[in-house]
């Protein structure tokens, strides 16, 4: 059984999420003002209600349904263990990416206003800041190109790989509207023209203290790096875990997909990349990769992503992409040589690392895209200009 020692407004909030209700329908249900959960989901963990409500509360979460108290315990990080097969507990950092494309313009402006903390890179210009988060900690990395990531870490334990595959898939209905309304509202506080929409959340975990060893490690970082087979979307209405035993057989067995691609060195590290993110566990954590090296690269791709995407989208929609000249087709081409060809001094586990993300992301093919495009429309604009 789910309990809460005490309740604060952040397991409200996830109490009220798991319920699949609105803040209007979830105060009826506890029977106060809405402004009241407001002010408990506002103020996170330093809010803790009064002890009438926290009983009110212990009731709500006992009446509820076991797929909402399943919900309810993986949103703060402690599912229930699963029924029939037994499952180690885990711990996994999940390591969100949310890019967003602003425009060069506004990532100037932005940067004149606003107190950002300049990060060192070897190409371009970034600033970070942090970003308000209920749900861990979120550092937003800004662009001098014009593209934003946001970075969103929470530290998670778990039992069962189908855990944290549904979870992934429940917690992103979520992802995206908060992370426009932060970049809109709280990062770019009106200096942007019109909303700003990301389109997808792509996910790292980095496996922290694992319950498995040998084959059924390897394998299970497999699965993490492609969660979508530990879920099944079509039974309901919304995601479910598949059943025990399909879990442990992959586990044991394992699975093939050429979508998935090692980059792990024996004795080191088990590491894994696919379309729907990487999956990283050191063995070796003094000769493994650093996670803030992953973290690195996986920021660059993503916000190289997203600048090609909005390149992308003005083809599309039958326009030129126009783009500031010191973020052309070179700046394209730079970059995608800083990322595709191996550094002085770099290790054989950062070049697998990078050349894995950037084949399961496609990205060498939207860049190679993106810079014919801007070339089409450099050579356009220089024969009007004749």
């Amino acid at each position: 059984m789910t309990t809460v020692q005490r309740w604060t407004g952040r397991e409200t909030r996830a109490l009220r999420h798991a319920l699949r209700m609105s803040i209007r329908d979830f105060a009826a249900h506890l029977g106060v003002a809405e402004r009241t959960v407001s002010k408990w989901e506002a103020g996170q963990d330093a809010v803790c209600p009064r002890p009438e409500m926290q009983a009110a509360l212990d009731t709500a979460l006992g009446r509820a349904s076991h797929e909402a108290v399943a919900r309810f315990s993986t949103t703060l990080g402690h599912s229930p263990q699963p029924s029939g097969e037994t499952a180690g507990r885990y711990r996994v950092q999940s390591h969100k990416f949310i890019p967003a494309y602003l425009g060069a313009a506004t990532a100037e402006r932005l940067a004149s206003v606003t107190a950002l903390t300049p990060r060192p890179h070897q190409w371009l210009d970034v600033s970070t800041t942090k970003i308000p988060s209920p749900e861990g900690s979120c550092t937003a990395h800004v662009y001098a190109c014009g593209v934003v990531v946001l970075h969103l870490v929470q530290d998670l334990e778990l039992t069962g790989l189908s855990s944290l595959a549904t979870w992934r898939y429940t917690s992103y209905e979520d992802d995206l509207p908060w992370a426009a309304e932060q970049i809109t509202g709280f990062l770019l506080a009106g200096l942007a023209d019109k909303a700003v929409e990301p389109e997808y959340v792509l996910s790292m975990y980095v496996l922290s203290e694992s319950a498995w060893t040998g084959d059924e490690l390897d394998n299970a970082l497999r699965l993490m790096s492609l969660p979508s087979v530990l879920v099944d979307r079509h039974s309901a209405a919304e995601p479910q875990p598949v059943e025990n035993h399909i879990e442990s057989r992959l586990l044991t067995e394992g699975f093939e997909q050429a979508a998935v691609e090692p980059f792990g060195v024996n004795g080191v590290s088990v590491g894994y990349a696919s379309w729907s993110g990487l999956a990283y566990h050191a063995l070796s954590p003094e000769r493994a990769l650093p996670v803030d090296d992953l973290v690195a690269c996986e920021i660059d791709v993503q916000m190289l992503w997203a600048y090609c995407r909005q390149i992308q989208r003005a083809v599309e929609e039958t326009h030129d992409p126009m783009m500031p000249p010191r973020f052309g087709w070179r700046f394209l081409r730079a970059a995608h040589s800083r990322l595709a060809t191996a550094r002085v001094r770099e290790t054989a586990q950062h070049c697998m690392m990078r050349q894995a993300a950037l084949r399961t992301s496609g990205l060498s093919e939207r860049l190679v895209q993106a810079q014919a495009a801007l070339r089409e429309t450099e050579a356009l604009s220089e024969r009007v200009s004749a």
